[in-house]
This record gives C-alpha cells, structure tokens and sequence, in this order.
C-alpha cells in the first residue's frame, strides 16, 4: 500500500521576490532554468527538512513538467544537487498537462510496489512559465498569461506505515483525445500567424473537460461510493437504456465518499462546472477557489496547495477522505483518493503560514451586461 508521508509547497515569501525580479519576462533558457532550480529545490529542501530524510534515502525520484524538458532532464538536475545514489529509478514526465501530479503519483506507487518494503519515492509536480510567456495577440493564447503562475510542490511517498499521513487508496486515469480531435486540440501549443509560441485554449474546453469528468467519474465511483449510490447509479444508467436517454443521468453523491474536495484550479469556469456537476458546497470547494485567487494556476501542483490549505484551516481528521481532481491536456482527467491517517503535527507550516488568517476572501460574482 501507497502512502504519503509529507508534502510541500512552494511559499509565499520564496515566489515574490523572484516574480518582481523578473518583470518584463525575460524568456532565455538561463532564466527558465533559475526559475525551476528556485521552484523545485525550495519545495525539496522544505520537504527534507520537514521529514528529516536523507536524500541518500530516496529510491525513487518522479518529476512532472510539461512546457519545459531541458537537457539534462529535471530528475537529473536533482539528483546531481542533493547527491542521489546511482541506483535511483528516475522519471521526468513532459507535456502531460496539468494533471499530471497524479500520474507521477501513479508512477512512483508503481514503482514502489515493485520496490522493497519501506522504499521512499519522491514526487516533484511543478511548470515553469518563464519561457512560455506568450508575446502575440491572439485573445485564446493571452488567457494563460493571465491564469499561470510559478509555483511546485514535493511529495514524499513510501509502503512504510509508520510515518505516513495519507494512504493512497485509488489512482483513476481517463483519456478523451484518442479517438476525438476536438479533445486532443482543446489545449495545443502552437505558433500564431506572427510565429508566437503560446497555448491556445479551445472555446469548447468546458465541454470536453465535462465529459472528461464523467468518464472519470464512472471509473471512480464503483471504486469509492457506498451500495446505496451503486445501486442508483445503476438503475438510473437501466432506465437511461431503456428510455433511450429521455431520463437524466443520476449523478452519484460523491459527498457520501469524501469529506475534502481538491479540485484544479484551472479557472474560476472550471472549479463553477465542477461544483455544479457534483453539486458541492461553497466550503467544498474552498481550497480550490482560494488557491486560484492566492497563487493562480500552478498547474499540476494546484492540487497540493489545496491540501494545504484544507490542513492550515485545521478541517483534516483522522480517517477523512480526499479526492484530487485534474484535468489536463490530451485531454485528460486523472483523479486520486487519499485517506488521512494522522494529521499534521503544523498543519500552517506550508504555503499559506503568511496569508491563511485572511482566507477565505469574498470573491464577486463575474456578470456580462
């Protein structure tokens, strides 16, 4: 069995001094790389300082980037700072979106079962923005300007129970862009008619990331929900063949499933959609609102922060469930459910131990007139 033994998140006093320094963008590869060296080793040294792990300790190293695949790679880089062993299995995951945190996870929990008891996997989930500022015109390509940021995080995972926080209960992965084209192209990076390099975000993206969703969610909740919603689901799926789809879809109750919802924070239409969909609460998804409004999206590392966020506002009990949600380009969306095994012993010792007292903020409806 997977489990998470500690994880960390880049803070607010490393990110600011770096984003005023680098005002207007500089794009070179020297910059990209100062920005990720800042990015990965504050979140690693964090995490080794927190567990007091040796980083001759780690078995296993698994990174995630998606714009940016230097040579030599990122688990590279690391391994050649903190002086890893030779031995050490290391993958760098590129150009997965913003959902690939939970396929490095899924990696390193592969990885470990095949590893000897006790062995220590660590996960880095970051992107780097430096050099994929885009410098066009074009209004679908501007948007990620507006909604990335810098940010990482570092997760420690290991089959040792004895220090772990979190269990890893379930790993779902749904793919949509194999056989559709709308969903393969609903996040492209690709040159304007001036050769500007930028992502351009499709007006249908809602759409697929819905239906991305519910394929997700047909995967998940078999694995998670009690009979009761098994049982509605499938009488409701019956009656929608029968009917021929005159009858709407139930949608389970995954309320009954996880007490903590950690939703990408993609956009505001994104985290709207899912709230509606899964009919959750303000407070539900808090985290992931907050995240946005505090450090924007940080892509694969967003769901991390909004761990720590649910942990600095003391809501995380002994055996509550969480389910991470991400989407990302392809298009996918990869989804994980953890159950709390022990708190943290300093639950505002992470990104939020400067701001958490003014969270949550009030955030103003968005109107079109």
């Amino acid at each position: 069995m997977t489990r998470l033994l500690e994880r960390s998140g880049l803070g607010e006093e490393t990110c600011l001094p770096y984003a005023q320094h680098y005002i207007p963008p500089s794009r070179d590869l020297e910059s990209s790389r100062a920005e990720a060296e800042l990015v990965i080793f504050s979140a690693i040294d964090d995490l080794l300082a927190k567990t007091k792990v040796s980083p001759q300790e780690i078995d296993i190293l698994v990174v995630n980037c998606s714009l940016f695949a230097p040579t030599p790679s990122f688990t590279d880089m690391i391994m050649h700072r903190y002086k890893l062993r030779e031995d050490v299995r290391n993958v760098h995951l590129a150009g997965m979106g913003c959902s690939a945190g939970m396929i490095s996870v899924e990696c390193a929990r592969n990885l470990l079962q095949v590893a000897p008891h006790g062995a220590k996997a660590l996960v880095v989930s970051t992107e780097t923005i430096t050099p994929n500022y885009y410098m066009g015109r074009e209004r679908a390509m501007l948007l990620p300007n507006c909604l990335f940021r810098m940010g990482g995080a570092a997760a420690l995972l290991s089959t040792d129970r004895s220090k772990a926080r979190f269990r890893l209960a379930r790993v779902v992965r749904t793919l949509r862009g194999g056989a559709s084209d709308a969903a393969y192209r609903c996040v492209y990076q690709e040159e304007d008619e001036r050769g500007n390099v930028g992502i351009n975000l499709s007006k249908d993206l809602m759409n697929i990331a819905g239906d991305a969703l519910k394929a997700n969610i047909t995967a998940m909740g078999p694995l998670v929900l009690p009979a009761s919603e098994q049982l509605l689901f499938a009488l409701s799926f019956i009656a929608r063949k029968v009917l021929n789809n005159r009858i709407k879809p139930y949608i389970p109750d995954f309320r009954t499933a996880f007490e903590h919802f950690c939703i990408h924070a993609g956009g505001r239409a994104v985290i709207d959609e899912l709230q509606r969909s899964l009919t959750l609460s303000d407070e539900q998804v808090e985290a992931s609102r907050m995240t946005l409004h505090r450090f924007g999206n940080t892509s694969s590392s967003s769901l991390w922060y909004e761990l720590a966020y649910v942990e600095a506002k003391g809501r995380m009990r002994r055996g509550d469930r969480v389910w991470m949600i991400g989407f990302g380009s392809g298009f996918k969306c990869n989804s994980a459910a953890w159950e709390c095994i022990r708190p943290a012993p300093n639950a505002q010792d992470g990104p939020w131990a400067n701001c958490i007292h003014r969270y949550p903020v009030h955030i103003p409806d968005v109107l079109n007139h």
